[in-house]
């Protein structure tokens, strides 16, 4: 399905970023792994030669520029071209308004709306030629009726979800598709949430309607990979709750 594609994907040594490269490995894709911590991208990138297809691990700090430069122009170095780009990196800084510091803000900004809008322009001109598509990562917690101590999260997440409506009307006449997923998905991210507020966590659950919190591969990964295809050629411009039904 996305045999001999080139696949760029941050955040992807752990979590969601990981299930995503795994799945489309899975299809046929090469995938470019990034990450702050390039023990875990080699990692993944060991299982995503075991699905038989190449892997290239980088590590890259996303809120440096020079670094998100870097990982587009050794992709194409290495592969030739780029045919897909997964904004997945993302740095959370949660609490209550008056507790968050100008640092957290800032930090939630340049490692979401702002890196995610560096790696769209860097992508574009490749992305243009090979007639691609970006999945830029939302959140659920842009639907919450109650944003309490989630509204930094909550800000630069419906900042990408712009962004990715911005890309998709812009780059549509280059056959560019962009589209955004809002997934609930069994990260470490979320087990460590989960751990740490056990009855929030307890209720978190109760509301999705299928029951569980989605495999990282089987669950989200899988569903990029079916949003990356060909099959899916008419899809932009659109934020997806892939979240089991929490998220009407």
């Amino acid at each position: 399905m996305l045999n001999d594609k080139v696949a760029l994907i941050t955040g992807g040594g752990q979590g969601v970023g990981q299930g995503i490269a795994l799945a489309l490995a899975a299809q046929g894709a090469h995938v470019i792994v990034t990450g702050r911590t390039l023990n875990k991208c080699e990692t993944t990138a060991d299982l995503i030669r075991q699905r038989g297809v190449k892997a290239l691990p980088l590590r890259c700090d996303v809120k440096s520029k020079d670094d998100l430069q870097s990982i587009v122009d050794a992709t194409v170095k290495e592969f030739g071209r780029l045919d897909i780009l997964v904004n997945n990196a993302q740095e959370v800084a949660r609490g209550p308004l008056l507790s968050l510091t100008d640092e957290q803000m800032n930090g939630n900004w340049e490692s979401g709306p702002l890196a995610t809008h560096r790696l769209m322009k860097m992508a574009y001109p490749h992305l243009k030629e090979t007639k691609g598509c970006i999945i830029n990562m939302c959140s659920s917690v842009m639907r919450r009726w109650d944003v309490a101590t989630y509204g930094a999260y909550a800000a630069v997440k419906a900042a990408t979800e712009q962004l990715t409506r911005a890309g998709a009307c812009e780059w549509g006449k280059d056959g560019i598709r962009v589209n955004a997923i809002m997934p609930h998905a069994k990260s470490p991210a979320l087990a460590g949430w989960m751990k740490a507020n056990p009855v929030e966590a307890e209720h978190f659950q109760k509301g999705i309607p299928l029951g569980y919190v989605g495999e990282c591969e089987e669950d989200i990964g899988a569903f990029v990979a079916m949003m990356c295809a060909e099959s899916s050629r008419y899809l932009t411009g659109q934020i997806i709750g892939l979240d089991g039904g929490q998220a009407f």
